[in-house]
């Protein structure tokens, strides 16, 4: 474990490791550190590009509420460091099993060869992806520009810094009532957008009604900026309906590419029997259907805000620390097994050294 492979731009990296963990957000800084804790060798290889990077704060998060994502990571990132895991900015282009005949150290018990963009690769016992989710917002001119400022997507995150605001919700699909009556918490002054989505159903508009919910027929064609501050909803008759926010539900895409390699795809995720997007399938643990691949995060659970997926990570990390000491424990029982073998006199019936 003490071969260095490389030292590129004052990042360290060994040939093996315990844990490659791919991606440094929440989860899979908290998983890191745990496993770092519990005495694990750990890379953890970090794109650099976090969902929540035009947030301006984190929110919801206990003792911790209003930091800056970029300051979450970094301290996230400093306390791995101090148990000794490493974290590398990079890519990973491809991860892949080793058999018996591809695996040129036997004696690390390394199931993956992990390759980087950069063609660095190294070798892990376990492979841990914390890739988190793209968010693929609708064909609306503007919605991708105001993403994580004036255009929202969930309550908790958002809410309290737009309450009492002047707020449009979008519907695009099944849940734009569900996503209207939700933000009334926040404001009185909610105006739900058709747009795409079929009309309410007669008990959804009396619950509209009585909340006090305006309901806005026509597709909306754009989004109405000044100042780069979001004035209003433009629709495709012309009409402009001041706000200041605009509410919208993305499709949750799980950033799987590098699973494929080992044989595991996305599936879609269904909420109440809709479709919100996809992801990879593992148990409460994390761990997938490919002994030695775990998942954590908004990778395995698209609803999960950032608190989740940091406790996510440390009980997936708890998970592949057992799962370490179990082998560890299996490789040091047929260890014992052969030695006591070769001790054994059959003459005697007796060890040797007990002779």
């Amino acid at each position: 474990m003490e071969e260095i492979v490389e030292e590129t731009f004052g990042e360290r990296i060994d040939s093996s490791y315990d844990v490659v963990v791919v991606g440094g957000g929440a989860a899979g800084l908290s998983a890191a550190l745990a496993l770092g804790r519990a005495r694990r060798t750990v890379l953890v290889v970090d794109a650099g590009a976090p969902r929540n990077a035009t947030a301006g704060h984190v929110h919801n998060y206990l003792a911790r509420d209003g930091v800056k994502p970029a300051d979450l990571l970094a301290a996230g990132r400093a306390e791995v460091a101090g148990y000794g895991g490493h974290v590398i900015t990079g890519t990973v282009a491809s991860a892949e099993h080793l058999d018996g005949s591809e695996a040129e150290n036997p004696a690390d018990g390394a199931r993956f060869r992990v390759v980087l963009a950069d063609g660095r690769s190294v070798r892990a016992r376990r492979l841990l992806v914390t890739t988190g989710l793209v968010d693929e917002l609708p064909d609306v001119p503007g919605l991708a520009e105001r993403w994580g400022r004036d255009v929202l997507h969930c309550p908790y995150c958002h809410g309290w810094e737009v309450r009492d605001q002047a707020i449009g919700v979008l519907a695009t699909g099944p849940f734009g009532v569900h996503g209207a009556l939700l933000f009334r918490q926040w404001s009185p002054d909610i105006a739900l957008f058709l747009h795409t989505a079929p009309a309410p159903s007669e008990e959804q508009t009396e619950q509209l009604t009585a909340r006090g919910i305006a309901v806005i027929e026509g597709e909306v064609a754009a989004l109405e900026v000044v100042d780069d501050q979001l004035t209003g909803v433009r629709l495709r008759s012309g009409d402009v309906i001041p706000r200041q926010a605009v509410v919208v539900a993305p499709r949750f895409t799980a950033r799987a590419d590098v699973l494929t390699t080992l044989g595991l795809e996305a599936t879609e995720q269904q909420v109440y029997g809709h479709v919100i997007g996809s992801h990879i399938a593992a148990d409460a643990a994390g761990a997938t259907a490919v002994p030695g691949v775990w998942v954590a995060g908004n990778v395995a659970d698209l609803l999960a805000q950032v608190i989740g997926a940091a406790a996510a990570g440390l009980n997936t990390g708890a998970a592949i620390n057992a799962d370490l000491i179990a082998e560890d424990t299996a490789h040091a029982v047929a260890a014992h097994r052969i030695q006591l073998s070769a001790n054994w006199d059959p003459a005697t019936r007796r060890h040797a050294h007990e002779n």
